[in-house]
């Protein structure tokens, strides 16, 4: 069985590792450090969760520190391109981790905060730059920053670049890297657009899979709950009221969706928080931190946090409302299930959002268990037709203009440093949400989208996006 001990990490970067208890890699870790190490450019695939940051991270750094290449004002040796604020900031974090024994500098780069720190860290020099693509391009302008000396190139999360409308900023870098890099390219999905890109960068690369593309975690346990919209937030309430939800993240379509479902929740004597893109980068960044140190039990959040949140011991994940893009279902539920543990995904699914589902199941190859026994179950939803997911959007967004009871619609920055720790913290075993006393037994779960009504009463049992 392969330890990190194994690698040819220079004993620095292994000392680090000791401390924060790395002991044995994950599959992908297994795979790519080794090639990246023999200098191989690398594709890799894989979903969140699966410890591609430190597939990277370590032998890179490993690589770096045996160079005598010397550190200059504005020109990082190392550029790690990722799309969102939260993403950067946990990579920055980890590398301060695995190199706090190293003579080296690392800075991180986003937009939403002012950029004097920033530009600060740039000019005293910098070998790792985490970026975000739209801060990047503004202090390349402005002078503050030049790629000229890059020898390592990092794109993570290249399918989410394309989401998030970042190609054309992706495009813009390329040609300001030196001709000759190392290129490590890591995406969970490889669209034809995203596969294109790809071949623009690597050169001979050396490909990782470790989990097939739109699939999901085998430890999560997936469910469905269909459910009227009027009733969508009684429905979360109730579920929350469980205990076994220790940790529980909640994902949502719309940001005012977001603030009205924590809101709600905090009524109701759940202690919550929410982020979303109009949140400021503090309020953003304390509701992590009170999520990630459990003084709040439940996250509420729009797709913007369903890769760009690294936080171990989720407990579950609800999706409140149905991406209509089924790999973002894969890579939501993807936040739990992690280091071994068992994970819960649950789903409450209107009739409209029932095509949702059925192209989730088509895409992932296989069928959700539905939960009839719930207070609120819907026999209409469970019955609705599906139609295709363009006609479902269409319909489901022109709703969206009519208020509902159950959620529809109403109309420091970063700095440089050469220490830090970042332990993991250990997932933790959670059950299904508990049945309450009223709960039969005997009752059996039925395919998705051929469900059966049940006989008695439930009982309880993209616009353009802003530069990050």
């Amino acid at each position: 069985m392969t330890q990190f001990i194994d690698f040819n990490l220079i004993e620095p970067i292994q000392k680090a590792l000791k401390e924060v208890g790395y002991t044995k890699p994950t599959p992908i870790q297994e795979q790519a450090i080794p090639l990246v190490l023999e200098g191989h450019d690398l594709l890799g695939i894989a979903q969140t969760g699966t410890g591609k940051t430190a597939a990277f991270c370590l032998p890179i750094l490993s690589l770096l520190a045996t160079r005598m290449t010397r550190r200059e004002p504005k020109c990082p040796r190392v550029l790690i391109l990722t799309p969102t604020r939260e993403l950067a900031i946990q990579i920055h974090q980890n590398l301060l981790s695995y190199g706090k024994h190293l003579k080296q500098k690392y800075a991180v780069i986003f937009g939403g905060v002012g950029q004097g720190n920033q530009v600060r860290d740039l000019q005293l020099g910098t070998d790792v730059l985490v970026a975000t693509p739209g801060r990047l391009l503004d202090l390349i302008q402005q002078k503050h920053l030049k790629l000229d000396k890059v020898e390592f190139f990092v794109l993570d999360e290249a399918d989410r670049m394309l989401d998030m409308g970042f190609m054309r900023d992706i495009r813009k870098v390329l040609p300001l890297l030196p001709a000759k890099r190392h290129n490590l390219f890591f995406s969970a999905t490889m669209p034809p657009e995203i596969q294109t890109l790809a071949q623009t960068i690597l050169k001979n690369p050396k490909k990782v899979e470790v989990t097939p593309p739109a699939t999901t975690v085998k430890r999560i346990q997936q469910s469905v709950m269909f459910v009227d919209k009027k009733d969508k937030l009684d429905l979360l309430v109730h579920l929350l009221k469980n205990e076994n939800l220790e940790k529980t993240l909640v994902f949502v379509e719309m940001k005012h969706v977001a603030d009205r479902v924590s809101e709600k929740l905090q009524k109701s004597g759940i202690l919550s928080a929410a982020i979303h893109g109009n949140k400021s980068q503090g309020a953003r960044q304390r509701a992590i931190q009170d999520f990630t140190h459990d003084r709040v039990r439940v996250l509420v959040a729009t797709d913007i946090a369903s890769r760009g949140i690294d936080i171990d011991g989720i407990t579950h994940v609800i999706n409140f409302e149905l991406s209509n893009v089924a790999e973002n279902y894969v890579h939501r539920i993807g936040r739990t299930a992690r280091a071994g543990t068992d994970g819960f995904g649950i789903s409450l699914v209107t009739g409209e959002e029932k095509s949702y589902l059925a192209n989730i199941e088509r895409i992932t190859r296989q069928k959700i268990e539905v939960i009839e026994d719930q207070p609120y179950h819907s026999v209409s939803a469970a019955r609705a037709d599906v139609m295709s997911v363009g006609q479902a959007k269409a319909q489901i967004e022109g709703r969206r203009q009519r208020p509902s009871r159950g959620g529809g619609a109403r109309g420091r920055a970063g700095g440089s440093g050469g220490g830090g720790s970042n332990g993991r913290s250990g997932g933790r075993s959670a059950g299904r949400p508990a049945s309450a006393s009223a709960s039969r037994p005997g009752s059996r779960p039925s395919s998705s989208t051929a469900s059966r009504p049940s006989s008695r009463p439930g009982v309880q049992k993209s616009s353009g996006p802003s530069r990050p």
